[in-house]
């Protein structure tokens, strides 16, 4: 996950806001606690998605409570407490946020590009929050390296198509939403759920490959949409305007898939920040990533 899920924050209130902001310094608190003070670094706003998720599938309220932040002494914020009602949510949040960190920086580490060296400075001090993450959720992390095999046999097959690409991270958030269910697989909560993180997992994946098409059309590394429109370096605009527009396409489909199986779900206390989410929020990322020239045109 790469940071995309996340609020249009004009259209939330401030109370809505006030508590968004709290589930995600609830979150990285504790990851600091939990897996150290570098751990927090880890802490993406697509794990608040998730945590949001899990605090709407239950009755018990969230409770808040204001703090000084440990990044910024000077600055005050409220926080969703760990107790019994929210620990198990916000925990789970935390060590998905360190998991998919950690599988991010070692494909990363395999990338041509300027981010293998990131990858590769950063990825020592990632082993001990790591394996702390995997022994909390066993079941999480073989969901996580399972994909990361996957994905790199799926890249690495010669005419595999955008959805067999696609498919592994699709499958791994699917299983990740489905295990909330606390029900075995033929359940009907379990298949919404596995439903709600299997088109998450498509679209972000979708997104994290639009949103690089330059930068890995520059570098070489593999990106679905390069290959399937033979895009090179030598590519007129044209031709990355119209990989842009199928991506597009195939984002707002994936989407529509999402929103249809959420409406499934009965979510009680952050339900109106989570539609936002999908209704504006992840519309805004794709505009922003894929038209951000055609917007800054239109701009006054």
């Amino acid at each position: 996950m790469f940071g995309y899920i996340r609020p249009f924050r004009p259209e939330l209130r401030v109370r809505e806001w006030d508590a968004y902001r709290g589930v995600y310094c609830g979150i990285c608190k504790v990851l600091g606690d939990r897996y150290g003070f570098r751990a927090r670094a880890m802490l993406t706003y697509d794990c608040v998605f998730y945590a949001m998720l899990l605090l709407s599938l239950t009755p018990q309220k969230c409770a808040f409570e204001k703090k000084r932040c440990v990044v910024n002494p000077l600055k005050p914020c409220f926080f969703c407490k760990a107790d019994e009602a929210a620990g198990a949510a916000l925990s789970q949040a935390a060590a998905l946020c360190v998991l998919l960190a950690v599988q991010k920086l070692r494909d990363d580490r395999k990338d041509r590009g300027k981010g293998r060296w990131r990858a590769r400075l950063l990825l020592p001090f990632a082993k001990r929050p790591y394996r702390k993450a995997k022994a909390d959720y066993p079941w999480m992390e073989d969901a996580a390296a399972r994909a990361m095999q996957a994905q790199e046999k799926a890249e690495q097959t010669p005419g595999s198509s955008l959805d067999a690409c696609a498919d592994p991270s699709a499958h791994m958030l699917g299983e990740v939403f489905a295990h909330a269910s606390g029900e075995d697989e033929a359940a009907p909560l379990t298949r919404v759920l596995y439903q709600t993180g299997y088109f998450l997992g498509r679209w972000v994946y979708l997104m994290d490959a639009a949103d690089d098409l330059e930068k890995d059309l520059e570098s070489g590394d593999f990106n679905p949409f390069v290959r399937d429109f033979s895009l090179t370096s030598a590519s007129p605009p044209e031709a990355l305007d119209k990989a842009r527009l199928s991506a597009n396409g195939s984002l707002n489909l994936t989407l529509s898939q999402l929103i249809a199986a959420m409406q499934l779900l009965e979510l009680s206390e952050f339900s109106s920040i989570l539609w936002n989410i999908l209704d504006l929020g992840l519309p805004q990322m794709q505009r922003q990533s894929l038209f951000k020239d055609a917007e800054k045109e239109t701009e006054p």
